[in-house]
């Protein structure tokens, strides 16, 4: 829990963690709310900050299922009423080849441009710390295609896919000064299939999940930050599995730092709001990422509170004391009403970052 004695040194248990990191999606108006309000409720206490993947991008990937149903290779398939996360799926019309597949441009780039245009002009007003870099949350290639496409179309609709999404990161760091950028992959589609939920079970998925999230971190240029957030998920705000604990969450970070031959600049990882018990945090004494590498873990929650927060913090002090705190998930779900608070919450229980 946080120091409330100004003059008494915090012992370890006591000190608040450093820093907040913002995941992604922040439902407010537009670009230019979300850097407001974010620079001026949480100050040195960021490094980064997203767009708030405001508008058509709030519900993370869904609207990307526009872009299937408008490509001829495909028709829709009616969504499973029943799933975690009803959505309807695509299929191929007729067999082909991943070199037949062309995507028009995904929207990731042009959306991050024109944040960015939005980003440098409150930066050179001085409304944004000059520290801060522009963070853009990409969904690994793997999720659309896991999470839309018919299980048998799979294997030809990624390489495809993710062609197309290495080139709106090519887009993104042409344009976008490198000592500015950061970017983040969202990795919560492979949990569900590590985890063989409903919501997905794809044994044929399974193997070389950590291979495909090293190789999109040695993608990103090395003078470019990147992170890499582990989600559960986040529909009807509901986890498509409770986790029993961190330890898949360990399993994959430690692949991930591992492997990847640059700098991983931080990984964040999700911890449900009822878990304040050893037994969930355990297996982070089994975490593995170089010094360079910051963890950012999941623990603020709008219900409960500060005091809520400060009991999980408390929690995982008792298996690791360097980290940052930040929301299992985006915004993007909540009511826009709710987010000064939430933002609020954040700045209490966490102490500046160094300069």
């Amino acid at each position: 829990m946080a120091n409330d004695n100004p003059n008494q040194t915090p012992t370890p248990a006591q000190a608040q963690p450093r820093g907040v990191h913002l995941v992604g999606s922040v439902p407010l108006n537009n670009a230019e709310e979300v850097f407001r309000a974010a620079s001026s409720t949480l100050g040195n206490r960021l490094r980064r900050v997203p767009d708030g993947e405001t508008g058509i991008r709030t519900n993370w990937i869904g609207w990307q299922i526009n872009l299937f149903a408008q490509n001829p290779h495909f028709e829709i398939v009616p969504p499973d009423p029943k799933a975690y996360s009803p959505q309807p799926r695509i299929r191929l019309r007729s067999p082909v080849s991943p070199d037949d597949i062309t995507f028009a441009q995904l929207g990731y780039a042009d959306a991050a441009i024109a944040s960015y245009t939005v980003f440098s002009r409150l930066k050179q007003e001085g409304f944004i710390p000059v520290q801060y870099r522009f963070q853009v949350s990409l969904p690994t290639p793997l999720a659309p295609v896991a999470a839309f496409v018919a299980p048998d179309d799979r294997s030809v609709v990624e390489p495809a896919y993710e062609k197309a999404m290495f080139a709106e990161l090519d887009r993104i760091t042409a344009v976008i000064p490198h000592d500015e950028l950061a970017i983040q992959w969202d990795v919560a589609v492979e949990f569900g299939i590590l985890e063989d939920t409903r919501f997905i079970s794809s044994p044929e998925l399974k193997q070389g999940i950590t291979g495909r999230l090293i190789q999109l971190g040695d993608r990103v240029p090395a003078d470019v930050e990147l992170g890499y957030h582990l989600c559960y998920g986040d529909a009807g705000h509901k986890h498509f599995k409770e986790p029993e604990d961190t330890s898949k969450l360990v399993e994959v970070a430690n692949a991930i730092s591992a492997g990847v031959r640059r700098t991983i600049n931080w990984i964040h990882m999700p911890v449900p709001r009822n878990r304040t018990d050893d037994a969930y945090f355990a297996p982070l004494r089994n975490l593995q990422l170089h010094p360079e590498t910051e963890l950012y873990l999941g623990l603020v929650h709008y219900t409960g509170g500060i005091e809520g927060t400060r009991q999980r913090i408390a929690a995982a002090r008792r298996v690791v004391t360097n980290f940052g705190v930040a929301t299992e998930c985006g915004f993007g779900r909540r009511p826009p009403e709710t987010i000064p608070d939430l933002l609020r919450i954040h700045s209490a229980v966490a102490a500046p970052l160094p300069s």
